[in-house]
Parts: structure tokens; C-alpha cells; sequence
């Protein structure tokens, strides 16, 4: 085994402390005598209730959508996925509030696909518990498709060769063969995408608001305790911490084989 030189060892050291001391700061203010107490409180019962169930449906639509999205990235023609992947993927990188933007833009009562709606049903979805879902969608399925596309791209190809030899039809390559063998791959995407649509702030506050047991979800009760009670803030904060903790290193193995040879 080689060893690390003193300079990045040194430079690794600085980085992991910079990662690092603002967690344990934020575990060393939180209230663990009263942390049950505190996570039990209504407001924070609701908003964690409402986190939960919406980030697990749009889970479910991350991957009923982006898994047949990542199959067409990894086996379609590209020059259409060479164009189609950095939109697919830019909500990993694009500002919470221009996510939030964006949203409304397209599904707000004057937006491009929102002001029909609103015209023939007299509903408009910011605002509501499904933009919650919908913002959970946006921000969740790159995740799942850029670990889905990496573990399409990774299969071994025997198989697929020997489906193509018997003539099998492109639906049953993909359902026979492609999604059994990815589906240590789609359960790490699905994993990812849920705990991005958990913890999503900015998109989701400009797009459905923060309505009490509507629309205010977990890191948006963080976001106002921090006024009304800060102990209650360090402890649903620090709660998350550990679950994004805990969801990296229990798909530690799994990342690292997706985008592995």
C-alpha cells in the first residue's frame, strides 16, 4: 500500500476539517436531554410527517420516471443525449431559488403549462402539498438517473448481446435483462433521490410556500425555529444530519461500484 505524502495529507486534513467541525458543532448545541421532547412538539411532528410522506412519493416518481430516463441516456443516440443530459442533470447545481424560479414558471397560474391548467380546472399547484412533491421530483430525479445511467453503462454485456442475438425487442432487453441486473443501482438512486427530496428548502419555499401542515416541511421548521426556538432548530437539524450521515455511508459501497468500471 502506498503511503500519502505530508503535503496532502496536510491538505486533506484542512479539508476534512472544514467538513467536518460544523457538524460537530451543530451535535455539540443540540439539547440531547430534551431532543425527544422537542422532535415530539407539534410543529415539528407535522412538518416532519409531511416531510417524509412527500419525499417518499416523489421518490416513487423519481424512479417510475427516471429510471426509463437513464436507460435512454446510457443506450440512446447521442447527439440527442449529449444535449439532453446537462439539462437533465443542471438541478444538482442550479441555485435553490432559481430551481424555485423555474418551477413557477412553468407550472404558476401565468406560467407556461400552469396557466392551462388553471384555465380548465380553476386549480393552480404552487402552494399546495403538491408542489412540495413536484419540487421533491425536480431536485431528486437527477440524482437517480446520473447513479441509474452509470450502473445501465456498467452491466455486463453478454447477456444483452445474447438477448439481441434471440431478437429480443428493446422493451424486454430493458425489462428482462437491463433492470434486474441495475437493481442495486436504482435502490442507491432511489435512496439519494429521497433524501434530496427530504431535505430540499429553496426550491420548495418558492414554489409551495410554507404553510403549516400544508407545505412547511422539516428544514423549513428548522428555518423558523431558529427565531421561535433554537434548541428545537438544533435538534430537528441535527436528526437530519445524522439520517444524510447515515444514508452516505450505508450506500458507500454501492457509489463507489456505480461509477466504477
Amino acid at each position: 500500500m502506498k503511503k500519502i505524502d505530508w503535503f496532502n495529507r496536510a491538505l486533506a486534513t484542512v479539508a476534512s476539517l472544514v467538513i467536518v467541525l460544523p457538524l460537530i458543532a451543530l451535535f455539540g448545541k443540540v439539547p440531547w436531554s430534551t431532543l425527544l421532547t422537542r422532535l415530539t412538539e407539534p410543529n415539528s411532528i407535522n412538518a416532519i410527517r409531511l416531510s417524509i410522506w412527500t419525499s417518499l412519493t416523489a421518490t416513487f416518481l423519481c424512479v417510475l420516471f427516471g429510471v426509463p430516463l437513464a436507460w435512454v441516456l446510457a443506450k440512446g443516440n447521442p447527439r440527442f443525449t449529449n444535449i439532453l443530459r446537462p439539462f437533465v442533470l443542471a438541478p444538482i447545481v442550479l441555485p435553490p431559488t432559481v430551481a424555485g424560479m423555474a418551477l413557477l414558471a412553468l407550472l404558476g397560474r401565468r406560467g407556461l403549462v400552469g396557466r392551462y391548467i388553471y384555465e380548465w380546472t380553476g386549480w393552480s399547484m404552487p402552494f399546495t402539498t403538491s408542489a412540495v412533491i413536484f419540487a421533491g421530483v425536480f431536485v431528486g430525479t437527477p440524482f437517480l438517473t446520473l447513479v441509474v445511467e452509470s450502473t445501465f453503462r456498467h452491466l455486463p454485456k453478454d447477456q444483452q448481446d445474447a438477448a439481441q442475438i434471440d431478437r429480443a425487442s428493446n422493451f424486454s432487453l430493458f425489462w428482462r435483462i437491463a433492470l434486474p441486473q441495475a437493481r442495486n443501482g436504482i435502490a442507491t438512486g432511489a435512496i439519494l433521490a429521497w433524501a434530496r427530496a427530504l431535505g430540499e428548502f429553496g426550491a420548495t419555499i418558492m414554489f409551495a410556500g410554507a404553510l403549516p401542515s400544508l407545505t412547511q416541511t422539516w428544514p423549513m421548521q428548522v428555518y423558523f425555529d431558529v427565531d421561535q426556538d433554537m434548541s428545537t432548530a438544533y435538534a430537528l437539524s441535527a436528526v437530519m444530519a445524522l439520517l444524510a450521515i447515515g444514508v452516505v455511508y450505508s450506500l458507500r459501497n454501492q457509489l463507489r461500484q456505480a461509477f466504477t468500471s
